[in-house]
């Protein structure tokens, strides 16, 4: 799968360029499936325990969303760090 890509970049002249992107898109793809898997897992838990107990309620669900706060500042601290790597590096 990656030798018709690099093929594609030696014959365009611009090897160098074409793989700076390709680490980009790598680096945000990695940045977004962690963050999400972390946040499918954290909702899942979440709904099980206000099954178990619910008159805590309340209390886990701002829990939640503090979470998946936190969550999302990873992915956008990777997206951010992809974005560097294309247009500052």
């Amino acid at each position: 799968m990656v030798e018709p890509m690099l093929a594609l970049l030696q014959a365009t002249g611009d090897a160098q360029e074409g793989l700076k992107l390709l680490g980009v898109g790598v680096a945000a793809g990695a940045a977004v499936i962690g963050p999400g898997a972390g946040m499918g897992y954290l909702i899942g838990q979440t709904i099980a325990s206000i099954h178990r107990q619910p008159e805590a309620f309340e209390q886990t669900r701002t829990l939640m969303f503090l979470g998946i706060g936190l969550v999302e500042a990873f992915a956008l601290y990777g997206l951010v760090f992809a974005l560097l790597l294309a247009f500052v590096l």
